[in-house]
């Protein structure tokens, strides 16, 4: 067992400001450091045309490019290789679980992956140039794994596959561009259908109208579907799944048989983050393991965490945030059955 926690970081302001700040707390952060451990020189090896990525942040999230330049200069880094570390295009991303369940007025997901893969970043950013404010954990910094904006829109993705990628944005920063510019679940529905997609995912989308879909994505083709479960495997982009699905078909079963006990977000939470229900995952060392699970509630704008199994979540008034409340908590703190902690230690 290891102790593991994210840390809660809250800014207001600019984009540009806000990527300095995180750049001025990463020089005293493991972070970097740990992540360059595990990667070596392979980072190095994705070749990054800067003009090329400038455009289409231009086009699609001219702010985080701000943002990107920010954490360039408080760190004295070339901004290509800011790009390659924080950018969120031509990244590769590891092979990992997740489990998605929406109701009308919640979502709540499981995020599995490897523990050295996790930032422990909880982050609440209110803009004071342009975007939505947002909240959630990140991933390569800038991005994000699951989240809720100030509209109540809430996004959480599960990979597919990363076979026959593509130029184009990852996961994680198309997760997070949704939350800055997207208000509603069609607005979202539109930027999907826009961007360019490196990898093949379902994205899950809900608002305050009780809207969600699941939107297949591949950088060929992205399909729109009615669905309140979502795994590891698309239902209509068949030709993109992995060979090897079982596990994420038993997931879905298991959702699919349990979800007549769901009475309200708690009984959907406990389903997901419960170690005796089959949802949660203890497979860390197959990059499979649940590191968070996490809950948005789009109508009473809250959103939930916990790190690790059979635990209590944290609960975050984000409206109260929204009008200038401070939080006070620094820490979100949890228990991993697995002897690797988060890259932030």
């Amino acid at each position: 067992m290891t102790n593991v926690f994210s840390d809660i970081i809250q800014f207001r302001g600019n984009h540009y400001d806000f990527g300095y700040m995180q750049g001025e707390q990463l020089k005293n952060s493991p972070i970097l450091l740990n992540r360059k451990k595990q990667w070596k020189s392979r980072w190095r090896n994705y070749l990054v045309e800067e003009n090329e990525v400038k455009q289409v942040f231009t086009r699609f999230a001219p702010a985080i490019w701000e943002e990107l330049n920010g954490l360039s200069d408080a760190l004295s880094m070339k901004m290509v290789d800011a790009i390659r570390e924080f950018g969120g295009y031509y990244y590769e991303y590891g092979r990992s679980g997740c489990s998605i369940f929406t109701d009308s007025d919640y979502m709540i997901r499981n995020y599995d992956n490897a523990p050295l893969s996790y930032e422990g970043r909880y982050v609440l950013y209110q803009p004071t140039d342009q975007g939505y404010a947002v909240i959630g954990p990140s991933m390569q910094i800038t991005g994000r794994t699951d989240g809720m904006n100030e509209k109540g829109l809430a996004m959480g993705y599960n990979f597919v596959n990363r076979i026959k990628s593509d130029d184009g944005f990852v996961c994680n920063m198309i997760g997070r561009i949704v939350l800055e510019t997207c208000a509603t679940v069609d607005e979202a529905v539109s930027l999907m259908k826009e961007i360019p997609h490196r990898h093949s995912f379902s994205y899950v989308l809900l608002d305050q109208t009780a809207e969600s879909v699941v939107a297949e994505v591949s950088p060929r083709d992205v399909i729109i579907r009615k669905a309140n479960i979502c795994t590891n495997h698309f239902e209509e982009l068949t030709e993109e799944n992995r060979y090897r699905m079982d596990d994420s078909l038993r997931r879905q079963e298991l959702m699919e048989k349990q979800q007549r006990n769901v009475r309200d977000p708690y009984n959907a939470y406990r389903m997901l983050n419960d170690t005796d229900k089959g949802i949660f995952s203890k497979k860390y060392g197959a990059w499979a393991g649940t590191l968070h699970t996490a809950a948005y509630l789009p109508k009473e704008m809250k959103s939930w965490i916990a790190l690790g199994g059979d635990r209590q979540p944290l609960i975050f008034d984000f409206n109260r945030w929204l009008t200038g409340e401070k939080l006070h908590a620094t820490k979100i703190k949890g228990i991993l059955d697995s002897s690797d902690g988060f890259i932030n230690r």
